[in-house]
This record gives structure tokens, sequence and C-alpha cells, in this order.
């Protein structure tokens, strides 16, 4: 499949707004940008669509927009948020009960042993942030489930496929490194080298959820972001390089002139 974009932007040319309508947002989110505001007090793509919608549509006073999900800060890729009280209850349970599908591309340090397999562990938040691996029966561990597939290597990184069984934090980097192949970037949990604005290349590249108010699906699919360290055509030999690509730091929107406004 290839990846895709509509022609709406969100506070710039090259942030895609993937889908909007009556009851669901589905934006990019770039690496670097929380998705919900922390005690940083840095932006956030929350408060960021919050203002998109108020200042689009005119709206007085406070606008409503639910999260349903999220993604790591240093991750790239698709996000929805939910415009109804209603949809934010029907999407947070689809994602709760597995209702979603959740695919992700990844540039990995090392090769897998196997080119495609599924990995089970149980995880265990840590006082700091981090997740670990624990035994199976450990009071605190939860089960943890992604099928992964390799789609290609060159030199001393694979690129490898995630489908999401489960949604627990940080689990495909806990995974992926559980097996000798962490993110390349993420050294929190065992990658040799930083990239270069601390992002890790781990991108949510497609996304289905049931719509909450109709008997169809939301489909959304995030093409890989410049700058990314696997080259598109070989992501996609089927098909062409996405015209559209959007900016993969935070850090390189900022520096923009069209959100110096905003921020």
């Amino acid at each position: 499949m290839c990846p895709r974009a509509s022609n709406e932007t969100f506070f710039h040319p090259a942030w895609p707004v993937f889908h909007e309508d009556n009851h669901v947002l589905a934006v990019y989110k770039p690496a670097g940008l929380l998705v919900q505001g922390d005690r940083t007090g840095d932006p956030c793509l929350l408060e960021l669509a919050k203002r998109w919608i108020k200042e689009r549509y005119q709206k007085p006073g406070n606008v409503f927009l639910g999260l349903v999900h999220r993604l790591d800060r240093p991750v790239s890729g698709a996000l929805i948020f939910a415009k109804t009280s209603k949809a934010a209850s029907r999407l947070s349970r689809a994602f709760r009960e597995q209702g979603t599908l959740k695919e992700y591309l990844a540039v990995v340090e090392g090769q897998p042993k196997v080119p495609q397999a599924t990995l089970v562990h149980h995880l265990c938040q840590r006082p700091g942030g981090s997740t670990h691996v624990v035994q199976d029966g450990h009071p605190q561990g939860r089960r943890a489930c992604l099928h992964y597939r390799v789609l290609g290597t060159e030199g001393s990184r694979s690129l490898v496929a995630v489908r999401l069984e489960t949604g627990r934090k940080h689990q495909i980097r806990v995974q992926l490194a559980a097996v000798g192949c962490p993110i390349a970037g993420d050294l929190r949990y065992g990658a040799l080298r930083p990239l270069p604005n601390r992002q890790i290349a781990l991108h949510a590249w497609r996304l289905v959820v049931p719509h909450p108010t109709r008997s169809t699906s939301v489909e959304v699919v995030c093409p890989l972001p410049r700058q990314w360290p696997w080259d598109e055509k070989d992501v996609f030999p089927d098909h062409p390089a996405h015209p559209f690509r959007p900016l993969w730091a935070w850090s390189d929107y900022e520096r923009s002139q069209s959100l110096s406004q905003v921020l």
C-alpha cells in the first residue's frame, strides 16, 4: 500500500492533516513533540490541535478534543483525536479492547535472527518511567505481543514492519531491544548512537480505527518523513516516492516562520 496524505495542512505547509470530520481529527506528530503537556511546559500536539480547530472554525470558548491514544515523544507518525465526547468514549474503548490496527516502521540496529515472528514478553514499568522485561507471573508484569517482519537489511541496520497486538508503554522499543535489535537512536533501550535531534527511528505509519458514529473505518497512512534513515523507495518499491513528506523533527517546525506566531 502506498502512503498517502490529504491536501489539508496543520500550521505548516509540510504538516499534514490526514482526516477530519465532525467526530475525528487525524494529524501528523513530528518526532520530539509531546502529545500531551507535561511538567516541562513544552508545546504539545493536543493544545496545538485545539488551537487549530478554534482558529479554523472561529469557535468561541474552549475547544473539546479527546486524547484516545499516544505516541512517545521521540516517535513520529499518525495520531487520532476525538472531536466529541461520544467519539472519545468509543475510540478509547476500541483502543483498549484491541479493536484497532496499528502498524509501525522501525529502523533497528542489527538484524533479527528470523525474518518474521511474533514476540511475546511480560513488561513492567520502573519508577523512573522506563519499561523492562520480567518473567511470566511477575505481579506487575503485563503481557505484550507484537508481530514483525524484516523488510530489508543494509550494513548494520535493518528495516522492520511491526503490527501491535497490545499497547503497552514503550512496547515496540523494549521488545525489539529484548531480541538484540534496539531501534536506531533509542539510547534508553540500548542503541549505540543518538540520532541528530534525539528522535528515534520509529514511525507510526498506518492506523485503522472504527469510525465512532458510522459503520465504516478511518484509515490513516502517514508518509515517511524527510531525512528518515531509510529511503522511501526501498520501503515501498512498487510505488513512486510520495510527493508530500512531512518534516521528521519537531525542531525543524519550530524554526519555521509559519509557526513563529503560533508558539
